[in-house]
């Protein structure tokens, strides 16, 4: 899996402070896409123990509510199998902390990947340009919804 960055603290992608990884690939191509340079897979850089490490140090912080991924798309087919263990890995260390995820695919297309099991909110949908509302706090356009995995 590729990545774009990391973002240490955002209050904007989440509840809470959190932690974010901006991962490479997605092929939903959304009309104006705010990341569209992240669509390519083969984007960024590798995702490596040195980022993972980066990552879950900046996640161990007091004030950070969890972690959100997003992209790119985290659930594009070829990020699904390094996502899944991250988010394995991640509620193995901090079983206190929430995981975000924000996919352009629907909650009733993923719910039955592995991964879902450790994700506790769910951002879904692709973003719909002439959705697209800036008041619609966690999400870009008013069909993406809002899911709460757990509940």
């Amino acid at each position: 899996m590729n990545y774009h960055g990391i973002t240490l603290t955002s209050f904007n992608n989440g509840e809470g402070m959190r932690t974010v990884l901006w991962v490479a690939g997605c092929e939903h191509h959304c009309k104006g896409c705010q990341n569209a340079y992240s669509w390519d897979v083969s984007g960024g850089k590798l995702f490596s123990v040195d980022a993972r490490n980066e990552l879950f140090k900046a996640a161990n912080r007091t004030w950070i509510d969890g972690l959100t991924l997003s992209g790119g798309d985290p659930l594009h087919p070829y990020n699904r199998e390094a996502i899944t263990a991250l988010a394995r890995d991640f509620k193995a260390e901090f079983p206190k902390k929430n995981i975000w995820l924000y996919t352009g695919y629907t909650y009733e297309d993923v719910k039955d990947l592995e991964v879902m099991q450790y994700i506790d909110v769910v951002v879904d949908g692709k973003f719909v340009e002439e959705l697209a509302d800036k008041d619609y706090k966690f999400a870009g356009s008013t069909n993406q919804r809002i899911i709460y995995v757990k509940e």
